[in-house]
Parts: C-alpha cells; sequence; structure tokens
C-alpha cells in the first residue's frame, strides 16, 4: 500500500476544518517547503562552514544569533508571507512581530508564531536541532493590520501546532486538534512521507530529561522530584529510570514524545522565571503532547491556559508522560501546602 504523502494527508484531513477553506493547509505547505530549505542548509554544514557560526549579531533575549538562525528565520517567515494565507508572523529572532500589510494578506485570517532553529548552537557538533510552529485565528478584524493582541493569546486558543526535527532524517509532526501525525522526509524525491500516524505518548515512561548541573538552583519540589528519579535509577527492569538530556529542546521532546518521559526546564536563581519562551516553544509542544496523551505544565498551572503577557515571555516548563507530571504536581502541590 502505497505511503501517503504530507500533501495528501492535509486534503484529506481537510475536512475537518470546514471554515478554513484550504488556509490552514497552505500554512502547512509553506511550512513544508520553509523546513525544506532549512533541512539541506543544516544537512551541507559541516562542508559549507560560511554558514556555521555566530552572525554577529544579538537577537531580543540578548542571546547570540547563529547564522543558520538567521537564514531559518528569512526562509519560515518568506515562504509564509507568500501564501496570502496570513496576516502576520511572530519569530523568536525578531523584537517584535512581522504584519505583511498589503490587501491578500490583511484579508487573512491566522498568525503564525515560530521558533525557526531551535537548539541552533549544536548544529556545528552535529547534535539534531528543530523547528517549532504554531497557528492562531486572528482577533483583529479581518481586512485591518495585524495586532500585538493577536498572537498574544493562551495556547488553548491554537488552531495547530508542531515541530520539524532535523537529525539522522528530518521529521514534520503537527497537530491541528485531531491527533498528532508524524512524517519523515524522503530527500531523493523531495517529499514528506506518513511515517508515524496518530502518535501516543506512553503513559508512563522512564525518561527524564533535565540538566542536572543546575539541580542546587531549582526550586525545592522540582529539586525532590528529580531525586526520586536519581532513586529509581537504582531499579533494575523496565522500572528503572534514565536520564536522558541532549540540550536541544525538540530532539528532548521527540524522543520522549515516543518512549515516554519527563522534560524539565525550571525555573533557576539566574532565570527566575524560567527559560524557554511560551509562545514560540512551550504552548506549541503542549498542544501537541496533550493531543498524544501526555500534559504540560508551568509548575502547578496549565501550560495550554497561561495568557501572554508579552510576545517573549518565559515560563518554567515541565512536558511529558501523563502520570510522570501529575506525580511531578503532587509533589508541587504538597509542597505548596506545608509552606
Amino acid at each position: 500500500m502505497k505511503n501517503k504523502t504530507v500533501g495528501e494527508f492535509i486534503v484529506e484531513s481537510q475536512n475537518n476544518f470546514p471554515g478554513s477553506t484550504g488556509e490552514l493547509s497552505k500554512i502547512l505547505s509553506a511550512v513544508k517547503l520553509a523546513s525544506k530549505i532549512v533541512s539541506h542548509q543544516i544537512n551541507k554544514a559541516g562542508l559549507a562552514k560560511e554558514i556555521l557560526g555566530s552572525s554577529g549579531r544579538e537577537n531580543i533575549q540578548g542571546e547570540d544569533q547563529q547564522k543558520l538562525d538567521v537564514f531559518a528565520n528569512d526562509s519560515f517567515i518568506n515562504a509564509l508571507s507568500a501564501r496570502g494565507v496570513i496576516c502576520g508572523v511572530a519569530s523568536e529572532e525578531n523584537d517584535s512581530f512581522v504584519a505583511f500589510k498589503n490587501n491578500v494578506n490583511n484579508d487573512a485570517k491566522y498568525v503564525v508564531l515560530i521558533d525557526p532553529l531551535d537548539g541552533s548552537s549544536n548544529i556545528d557538533v552535529n547534535v539534531s536541532v528543530g523547528s517549532i510552529f504554531s497557528v492562531y485565528k486572528r482577533k483583529t478584524l479581518k481586512g485591518s493590520p495585524v495586532e500585538l493582541k493577536d498572537f498574544l493569546q493562551p495556547g488553548n486558543q491554537q488552531v495547530a501546532s508542531g515541530y520539524i526535527i532535523y537529525g539522522s532524517s528530518t521529521m514534520l509532526v503537527y497537530t491541528t486538534g485531531s491527533g498528532v501525525n508524524g512524517f519523515t522526509f524522503d530527500p531523493s524525491i523531495g517529499v514528506f512521507f506518513l511515517s508515524h500516524p496518530n502518535m501516543k505518548t506512553p503513559i508512563q515512561g522512564t525518561i527524564y530529561s533535565v540538566n542536572e548541573g543546575n539541580l542546587t538552583q531549582f526550586k525545592k519540589p522540582v529539586a525532590e522530584y528529580i531525586k526520586f528519579c536519581q532513586s529509581q535509577n537504582q531499579l533494575k527492569g523496565k522500572q528503572a529510570y534514565s536520564s536522558r538530556y541532549i540540550g536541544s529542546l525538540v530532539a528532548d521532546f521527540h524522543r520522549n514524545l515516543i518512549k515516554g518521559g519527563i522534560y524539565l526546564y525550571p525555573s533557576t536563581e539566574a532565570n527566575p522565571t524560567g527559560k524557554l519562551r511560551l509562545t514560540y516553544e512551550c504552548a506549541p509542544l503542549a498542544f501537541l503532547i496533550e493531543q498524544a496523551g501526555g500534559r504540560a505544565i508551568s509548575e502547578s498551572q496549565r501550560i495550554m491556559d497561561i495568557v501572554p503577557s508579552e510576545l517573549h515571555q518565559r515560563v518554567p516548563f515541565f512536558v511529558g508522560s501523563k502520570s510522570m507530571i501529575d506525580q511531578l504536581e503532587e509533589i508541587i502541590e504538597s509542597e505548596s501546602k506545608s509552606v
């Protein structure tokens, strides 16, 4: 039986969104195109030294922008704007949102938020990296220029979200609120094929992913949970926990989605509000994990319910298998009651 391409799958799934009249398909098609371009550049990074290293600029968060950050950012924005189906885009790499001020785009119903190349500093050591995206319906009136409030929506208002992982193979994983599906890129013919239909994450995992070097800076409940995970390392058989931390968010998330586990990026003394961005990283991945049967919280609050107060807002982030998040949440709640 012939494998479905991502284009064929999107068209077949279009009936789930009778009000979109094809716009959502075009947005996903633009994401697909940009990811092919970025994947090609990443795969030749070891040979084309001119695309590696710092661009000499910093982004809004004060982080050094890699040359591939800039390239990926431009690729996604150009692909999305050319389709005429979104009125604006917000990127982790830009200070503010980009409004597409023409008659066609002003009539569009959607906005897109992107982290064009998460983990880009890992490329020169050949570690998997990724792109993250999410789609919302605009709040402002059709025909008018997009505004900030169109982007500052809680995750529970997402129409679609997904990521592309650039690793041993390039994969596109996305949800439109009807489950999670993964597509693997065949570079010989330039097509994504459905390889992971209806993805579900295990209810209970045995992998915990966290930078344990910061353990002394974590709040007590998080530190207690990690110590519990460490104690499970001593067990034998299928119940033994394993510490697996790549340091590339999409790569860690992708592994845990498939195998089961928990990813933790708590607040620290150095970063009291956390380090990951709510709008570009946490909310999109929260939508995905919930559709796959898992959970995502920011300490005691569901990630999907947080209303952003600014584009580049940071939050503590815990995401993964339901039972593992449940246990962490119990420890957090118990600790708060004892204070």
